[in-house]
């Protein structure tokens, strides 16, 4: 049996809760006999403030550096780590 799990979001207000949260996931689904593919995973870090002064650290599984990227479609919306909506928008009107 085959079983695909797509758009599973773990948010957290800091990086460590991230990556808590991302171990907890991996461990839980290898419990029940399922493995996360760090090759299909991406990361994606928003700023909301000035606070976090934009220092980013690496996520990974099991050693293995999780792919960072800039923008990420989530439930038909463009999620971009600039927090703009620009290109959100563009892709609502073309599709309109």
């Amino acid at each position: 049996m085959h079983v695909i799990c797509d758009d599973i979001v773990l948010i957290d207000e800091s990086i460590d809760g991230v990556k808590t949260k991302l171990e907890r996931w991996r461990d839980t689904l290898e419990a029940k006999g399922f493995r996360l593919s760090g090759s299909k995973t991406e990361y994606l870090h928003c700023e909301f403030s000035a606070d976090e002064g934009g220092v980013v650290s690496e996520v990974a599984i099991e050693g293995a550096i999780i792919h960072r990227v800039e923008r990420f479609r989530y439930l038909g919306s463009i999620i971009q780590a600039n927090g703009e909506i620009d290109e959100d928008m563009n892709h609502r009107i073309k599709v309109g």
